[in-house]
């Protein structure tokens, strides 16, 4: 059940969403919102404020991609489902505890057991030796969380199982 659909909170909800993600187009920065025309009036009046807007041809692309029919949701759905349970299925298989991602294109993993207290420190070990690349995950906290690396898993299965092969070796950067 959405709040919008709520008794009274129709008025009184935003929807905000992006294009960026769903369209494989994350540099363009593309999204939406949907509210009442007051709120809707304010948004533009902030937005005017923030940026001068998206560039015409990005949004008549953005036209064909909402077009899209059902089935393309579904090959979306189903490719990202299948890179998702690759990767994943190999962090299990290597014993690294992960969170398990509910519709995110990434993975946190915990670096708890390898000793580090800074998890930029880690990444920049892995990247060095090991030959993979991860992001700090305190790059996505406002709390002093340093036990987190994040892993992008939306690549080719080759990519992915090539990471998976080498991140076997992660063991070694136990301290």
């Amino acid at each position: 059940m959405y709040i919008a659909t709520l008794p009274g909170m129709r008025e009184r909800t935003i929807i905000c969403s992006s294009l960026s993600k769903t369209y494989s187009i994350t540099g363009w920065r593309l999204g939406y919102t949907i509210a009442a025309p007051d709120i809707t009036d304010r948004i533009k009046k902030v937005h005017d404020f923030l940026t001068v807007g998206a560039a015409a041809p990005l949004m008549e692309a953005a036209v064909v991609g909402l077009s899209f029919g059902d089935p393309y949701y579904q090959w979306l759905h189903d490719k990202y489902t299948h890179m998702k349970n690759l990767f994943v299925g190999g962090l299990k298989d290597l014993g690294l505890r992960y969170t398990d991602p509910q519709g995110a294109y990434y993975v946190l993993v915990d670096i708890s057991e390898f000793g580090y207290d800074d998890d930029e420190q880690f990444c920049l070990d892995l990247a060095e030796k090991v030959g993979v690349g991860a992001v700090p995950g305190s790059s996505f906290f406002k709390e002093d969380v340093k036990h987190l690396i994040r892993f992008h898993f939306t690549k080719q299965d080759d990519t992915l199982t090539e990471a998976l092969n080498r991140l076997a070796d992660i063991k070694k950067l136990k301290k």
